[in-house]
């Protein structure tokens, strides 16, 4: 018998074992997993109790009406989640590569918004066999267990990994419509601003992003103590461009993302000898699985042709190839 348990034990850990125990422990729930995994309750509940005698412990706490993990059922799941999800997401490649030829990226919003799809349409003139799909979100995704194959992320040198591209620094501007520039009191210094509507993130002062807030500004350039005619408040950066594009403001906005607005007047400067410099840049991460894609390598071209552009448009230093020796 003891033969036979070991045996038993060494043997390989079948797959479906291992997907009906993630649900299980990520439901805590027999029911819940049984229906996300369209099987019956009791073909789970073997497929548990077949797992924990291939394992050799038991991996529940099984209550009346619940369950709950044991200290192996939670080493188990720690190892088990990070490893279907590198599954699934290898095997999404490899169906999107059996089709069209796709790029898949992600951002956040305002980057996606102000910078990336204005410029979008000469990428897919030049390259129509190649699909683009964008998630343009706040959160980091992890290019090792996502489907995603590019990121293009705002953070200081020490947070992003030592194969990331740096595609552009940045600088803190003042910038407001033209109209209202005209039709408003004089700016001609930091103190006429008191005659204006200030625009700022509503959370900027609870946020790492407190370099951006106009106190920052203000005490850079000795008028800690101004009190703006009012404020007017918004969660990102577009919303805030967008207020000042239609007159409604003053705005500090991030010089690589209005780029564009100050070239074709949309925008004005009224003030550019106080711009801050900012501690983040604008990077390119590309995932390990994707970098020898050629249509990943292709995007990746245009992306760093296009981010030169930028630096020439905002005077930011050449382009390194690494992060060595930046900012």
């Amino acid at each position: 018998m003891q033969h036979s348990q070991t045996h038993l034990r060494s043997r390989p850990i079948a797959a479906g074992q291992l997907r009906a125990f993630e649900a299980v422990a990520r439901h805590l729930n027999f029911r819940m997993a049984s229906e996300e995994l369209a099987l019956t309750q009791s073909a789970v509940s073997r497929q548990i109790q077949s797992l924990e005698e291939d394992v050799g412990v038991g991996l529940f706490h099984r209550h009346t009406r619940a369950v709950e993990l044991t200290s192996a059922g939670g080493l188990l799941l720690r190892a088990v989640t990070p490893s279907l999800e590198r599954i699934d997401g290898a095997v999404r490649q490899i169906r999107q590569s059996a089709g069209r030829k796709s790029v898949s990226l992600t951002t956040f919003a305002s980057f996606a918004s102000m910078w990336l799809i204005p410029r979008l349409e000469a990428f897919q003139r030049d390259n129509p066999g190649i699909d683009i799909r964008i998630d343009a979100s706040d959160v980091a995704v992890d290019l090792d267990v996502s489907d995603q194959d590019i990121a293009l992320r705002y953070a200081p040198a020490s947070h992003v990994p030592p194969h990331a591209v740096r595609l552009f620094g940045e600088q803190i501007t003042a910038v407001i419509s033209p109209w209202l520039l005209k039709s408003g009191p004089a700016l001609t210094r930091p103190d006429d601003l008191a005659h204006f509507t200030l625009i700022e993130a509503g959370d900027g002062y609870h946020t790492h992003l407190e370099w951006l807030t106009w106190q920052r500004w203000l005490t850079e350039h000795a008028s800690p103590r101004l009190e703006a005619k009012r404020w007017l408040y918004f969660n990102y950066a577009y919303q805030m461009v967008q207020a000042a594009l239609t007159g409604q403001g003053v705005v500090l906005a991030r010089l690589p993302l209005i780029a564009e607005s100050l070239a074709s007047g949309d925008l004005v400067e009224p003030l550019p000898a106080l711009r801050l410099d900012s501690p983040i840049a604008y990077w390119l991460v590309v995932g390990t699985r994707s970098a020898a894609r050629p249509e990943v390598l292709a995007f990746c071209e245009w992306l760093k042709a296009q981010a030169a552009l930028t630096r020439a448009a905002i005077g930011d230093g050449p382009d390194p190839d690494t992060v060595d020796g930046l900012d």
